[in-house]
């Protein structure tokens, strides 16, 4: 209460007694709240290294000792685990490794040219190094084909020179169709049959007169 008295007397410019046992008061708050401010500080400080040393580490004696070193040295800990700790989250470490992965598969599925063994492209038809040739384009579309097809898959184009060995449905009856066409044709353009006229045979009866 006095405390408050001496404030308040203070804000409106009341003269104030030298009072020693208020200096050593205000010491003390003052103490007591730069203690408070410096405990909750080393908590948080112990409770973020906590968090991020999980975040970074699967060891369980790593994230002990980081912890530790923290709050025994507080400030200058923090400092220490900051130079120490790993560079990466295991979360970031597993993106890195994926990338790496995806880079590799990327490199070992190119295609190799039959020729000369160099990695070439997909859309290549002929190899720049040995001259090798490696894919057709379709007759029909102009998309590139590999050259053991003998069917577009693009288009369902043959090959040119290529026998096609199945047939659709319509394809076939169409063929039939054809086929009976020209049969009726040729019978259309064949000459009639005419009869032969029969031998006369001879009266009996005319021969004896």
């Amino acid at each position: 209460m006095i405390y408050f008295i001496s404030c308040y007397n203070f804000l409106i410019g009341a003269p104030m007694p030298f009072d020693p046992s208020s200096i050593s008061r205000i010491t003390m708050i003052l103490t007591a709240w730069g203690g408070a401010f410096l405990a909750a500080l080393w908590l948080s400080l112990c409770i973020w290294t906590y968090r991020d040393i999980r975040a970074r580490a699967r060891d369980p004696l790593a994230r002990i000792l980081a912890v530790m070193v923290v709050a025994i040295l507080f400030l200058p800990g923090v400092l220490i685990y900051l130079i120490l700790r790993p560079q990466r989250t295991l979360e970031e470490e597993y993106q890195h490794t994926l990338e790496e992965e995806a880079l590799l598969q990327a490199i070992e599925d190119s295609p190799l040219c039959p020729g000369c063994g160099r990695r070439i492209k997909e859309e290549w038809t002929v190899c720049p190094n040995c001259q090798t040739k490696l894919k057709k384009p379709c007759h029909e579309c102009g998309k590139l084909m590999e050259l053991a097809w003998n069917i577009c898959p693009y288009c369902a184009s043959p090959a040119p020179g290529m026998r096609r060995e199945h047939l659709t449905m319509d394809e076939a009856l169409r063929s039939i169709q054809i086929e009976e066409e020209i049969v009726d044709d040729e019978e259309a353009l064949e000459p009639e049959s005419i009869p032969e006229p029969e031998p006369e045979t001879s009266n009996p009866e005319t021969s004896t007169i």
